[in-house]
């Protein structure tokens, strides 16, 4: 009798051990594991990493996160800054309230995705304006005798806006052939958005290819169009990043835009152009002196052209924050960046540096017999949209 209840003792702690083994091991596994990160746009996140190697004295990046599911949108930037420490370089949410933000009821085109973060741009970049129709859920405009309607996605926030489009046809597109590879030091995500025409609101079938590369002294970005169909078709490529003023002081952070012109608009509620471009030299908008000038408390929503060129074609807009003691540079390294969207209000603090290929509202007559920036892609032809952010100590 004594045997029996031994053996059913030792069984009893047997079983017993083997539960709290088996609880400890998943514990240990859940500790070991990354948390999971929330789809967006149906698609899993994709973070970059690289662990710091400097002494601590000069900035370097860390991170890079990137949404799939919205055309690869670049959704923060990590970087270490002497005497900061590690920051986010870019204004977003967190990933929880951008899952429910992006494609909810207030965003049926993806239009949030522009408010926030860094979104990549394409075939056209900030505004397209012409025709209503459908109850001003429309508009309608024409290239080489081809007329085309898109969505109006956006207006301005006053009484009477014009309802217009705006940024492009893949702000909520899905990126296949997602793939992440690492050499040399250097971590790649990269993706395919396959617009097709989109859903027939352009002049030919296109495929977009994206490209994003995390290194400890840069990140790379860059943006292919390729023409797929049978018609030449006119290209606009931008990016959209919001950069956080990191010292909290909008008017003590310097500006340089190396443009000498800047579009007249209407107001900066539509902000539509009208067809004028002004000399910046001797106004508060001259940002294209050396160094730069204070951003103080002007409104921007601005567009910038006729730029400084280095002899290869490239061209670079920075931002320095004394007060946090950090600069953000951001190079266009292909000539067709003609020009670069500024836009910061004062109340904000954050400055987006947009380097594009086009005027706003390229289509317009208040351009015409100027050059409205977009590239003509032949079938089969491509063209290509890259830059690079560094940071630096000033």
């Amino acid at each position: 009798m004594g045997s029996k209840r031994s053996r059913y003792s030792l069984l009893a702690t047997a079983l017993s051990t083997g539960i709290l083994l088996a609880q400890l091991a998943a514990a240990q596994s859940k500790l070991a594991s990354p948390a999971a990160q929330p789809k967006i746009g149906g698609e899993p996140v994709v973070t970059l990493t690289r662990a710091r190697t400097g002494d601590g004295t000069k900035p370097e990046f860390l991170s890079v996160t990137v949404l799939p599911g919205r055309a690869m949108e670049v959704f923060q930037i990590t970087a270490w800054i002497p005497g900061k420490g590690e920051v986010s370089l870019l204004h977003s949410p967190s990933l929880e309230e951008a899952a429910t933000i992006l494609g909810g009821p207030d965003d049926p085109y993806g239009t949030k995705s522009f408010s926030f973060g860094g979104a990549f741009l394409a075939p056209f970049a900030n505004r397209i304006i012409g025709p209503l129709s459908n109850g001003g859920k429309t508009v309608s405009f024409s290239w080489d005798g081809h007329p085309v309607k898109l969505v109006a996605n956006f207006k301005g926030k006053k009484p009477g806006a014009v309802p217009h489009a705006i940024h492009g046809l893949m702000l909520a597109a899905r990126a296949d052939d997602v793939h992440v590879s690492s050499a040399n030091g250097v971590k790649t995500v990269s993706g395919i958005v396959h617009g097709s025409n989109f859903s027939g609101r352009w002049f030919s079938k296109s495929n977009v290819k994206i490209t994003v590369s995390l290194e400890r002294d840069a990140l790379l970005a860059s943006v292919t169009v390729m023409n797929v169909g049978k018609d030449a078709e006119p290209v606009g490529i931008a990016w959209h990043p919001y950069f956080n003023i990191l010292g909290g002081d909008r008017k003590q952070v310097r500006l340089y835009v190396p443009g000498d012109m800047r579009a007249q608009v209407n107001n900066y509620d539509d902000v539509f152009p009208t067809g004028t471009l002004e000399p910046v030299q001797g106004t508060p908008y001259d940002f294209a002196r050396p160094g730069g000038a204070p951003l103080d408390s002007t409104y921007l929503d601005d567009n910038f052209s006729h730029l400084k060129r280095a002899p290869d074609g490239s061209s670079y807009a920075e931002f320095v924050d004394p007060a946090a003691k950090y600069g953000v540079r951001v190079t266009a390294l292909t000539r067709h960046v003609n020009t670069y969207q500024i836009y910061s209000p004062p109340d904000q603090s954050f400055v987006v540096i947009e380097p594009q290929f086009n005027l706003n509202d390229p289509f317009g007559a208040e351009w015409k017999g100027k050059n409205n920036g977009m590239v003509i892609v032949a079938p089969g032809r491509s063209v290509t949209w890259k830059a690079k952010l560094g940071l630096f100590v000033p």
